[in-house]
């Protein structure tokens, strides 16, 4: 398709003046070379094309070009991106796949070059990048920023590696993202000061003024298992020039079934916010933050935009990039093809006896989970004992969780779980942030090694299982990504959610909850494949605590 001359009419969206106008736009060579006002147009709004400022890909379980496609049916022109599942998995290699897939597609994704591959010390990731890495990494055009520095306890201790990277960027004239939850005080001000941002992290409204005061951006989050949105939504009416929207993970059936971006412009629009700051946030903010190449409808712009029927309803009509029309009648005007299969899975199946825990004096430390929150609490439990092992307890919520590498054959690791509250069966998956190494929790080490196994033999997906039966999703993609279409994925993963949800979790998303339950820089306590782990202590503890 080529470049036309063509033009439009509409009710215009000027995100930088602040006003709706009846305008047509002449468009040549992909470019706004004329705005004439007019009295009467078709009742359609045309505006700048919506802006993620911070996701990763990976967590749509599609590859880039795939996700492209059902991105840009919400209105989603630009995408800045963390590849740092794959980083995790296949290093630079990953990387490159990301950015080469991503080229194959006219919206604007853009990259952040992973900061903390591994992200801590205490769990096995595929993959190491050095600051000598990143550097190179960061000097890629396709770059805008070094992507969310979770080691702030580096940044803080003013660890050498991780400010080389932290430097490197800066030299470039790129962005640092942050990822601090919770870090507030003289900690928090030298973290900023050390020229980071931007923060995704914040889920309460006094954590993220402090960061603004500071002069971060924040990022507020909405996706399949964070969502900080109903927290942090006045700041909209208070600091709608520091605020951006973003993501961060979301899940296609969530994608497609809510929307995108578009899904936080309707919410905010029926809290009564302003339509102007709403979409400020989901484009010029991030736009300007990052200098992403897309155009924000002004006299001499490339032609990027879409065109809705109404910002209350939005739905998306057409959608146009540097002049070509990339999306029109509910149709994806370009094409998405891809065959790949790039992995890095070397584990061999397991025994019962490998999920074996042994009783020990005293209570178990649990990991109490909360449905549509990363952070977690630590509860003191008492074990129920079966047969001389420490095993799920239905009765009480309190599951037996297991996390094992998928690079080795190391032992598993168990831990115990409350507040998933399955009543049967057991789920497992090799998305586990940030190394992305296998996770279960199950009702029964029966079927904990069911769906362990059933993953090990797949080298990689999502799986659900209950006596004997099972529905799975295979992610040939480093265990994370599957090469389908949108259309087709989501149609799997239906099948896949719809036998998960009989299994007895009320959690709106337990697979991407579960996801997040090997995280260890989030607060406060989690269980990597070399044991359970007290973030706020940011060590290794044993399970048992002694009377």
């Amino acid at each position: 398709m080529t470049n036309t001359n063509f033009l439009i009419s509409g009710k215009l969206i000027d995100i930088v003046s602040r006003e709706i106008i009846k305008a047509e736009l002449e468009i040549k060579e992909g470019q706004i070379v004329s705005i004439r006002k007019k009295e009467s147009v078709p009742d359609r709004y045309i505006l700048p094309g919506l802006v993620d400022a911070h996701m990763h890909i990976e967590s749509s379980l599609l590859i880039p070009s795939r996700f492209a496609n059902l991105a840009v049916q919400q209105g989603t022109l630009g995408v800045v991106t963390d590849p740092h599942e794959i980083a995790n998995v296949l290093g630079e290699i990953g990387v490159d796949f990301m950015i080469n897939d991503a080229k194959k597609v006219p919206i604007e994704i853009r990259f952040g070059v992973p900061s903390c591959v591994p992200a801590t010390k205490h769990e096995t990731s595929g993959f190491v990048l050095d600051s000598n890495i990143v550097e190179s990494l960061l000097k890629r055009e396709e770059v805008v920023c070094l992507a969310e520095v979770m080691d702030f306890v580096g940044v803080v201790e003013e660890d050498l590696e991780v400010l080389r990277k932290i430097r490197a960027c800066k030299n470039l004239g790129k962005k640092v993202d942050g990822h601090a939850p919770g870090l507030k005080g003289q900690n928090l001000k030298k973290y900023v000061a050390s020229g980071i941002s931007a923060d995704h992290e914040c889920s309460n409204i006094e954590e993220a003024l402090e960061k603004i005061s500071l002069g971060m951006m924040i990022q507020i989050r909405e996706g399949s298992a964070a969502k900080d949105f109903e927290a942090l939504y006045p700041l909209f009416d208070s600091h709608p020039e520091k605020i951006m929207l973003c993501t961060d993970d979301l899940h296609p059936d969530d994608l497609i079934e809510n929307g995108h971006i578009n899904y936080l412009i309707k919410r905010g629009l029926k809290k009564g916010l302003d339509l102007f700051s709403l979409l400020r946030a989901a484009t010029y903010n991030p736009i300007q933050h990052y200098g992403l190449d897309l155009g924000m409808l002004q006299l001499g712009d490339p032609a990027d935009f879409i065109v809705i029927d109404h910002p209350e309803s939005f739905v998306v009509e057409q959608a146009y990039r540097k002049g070509k029309c990339i999306y029109k009648d509910r149709k994806v005007l370009f094409e998405t093809n891809n065959d790949i299969i790039l992995n890095n899975f070397s584990r061999k199946s397991i025994l019962l006896s490998d999920l074996q825990v042994k009783p020990q004096n005293g209570s178990l430390h649990a990991i109490v989970v909360k449905d549509g929150d990363l952070l977690t609490d630590s509860l003191l439990c008492e074990p129920k004992i079966d047969n001389g092992n420490v095993v799920s307890d239905v009765e009480n919520d309190l599951l037996k969780i297991v996390v094992m590498s998928r690079y080795d054959n190391g032992k598993p690791v168990m831990g115990f779980a409350k507040g998933f509250g399955f009543k049967k069966g057991a789920i497992a998956e090799s998305i586990a942030h940030d190394s992305h190494n296998i996770i279960a929790v199950g009702t029964s080490d029966e079927d904990l090694l069911h769906a362990i196994n059933t993953l090990i033999d797949m080298k990689g997906g999502i799986v659900a299982v209950n006596n004997g039966d099972r529905e799975a999703v295979r992610l040939e993609v480093a265990g994370l990504m599957s090469n389908k279409t949108g259309e087709d994925l989501i149609s799997d993963y239906t099948r896949l959610r719809k036998f998960a949800s009989g299994l007895g979790s009320s959690f709106e998303s337990p697979f991407m909850t579960l996801a997040f339950m090997s995280l260890l820089v989030i607060p406060k306590l989690k269980l990597s494949d070399k044991g359970l782990f007290d973030v706020e202590q940011f060590k290794v503890i044993n399970l048992f605590k002694d009377l």
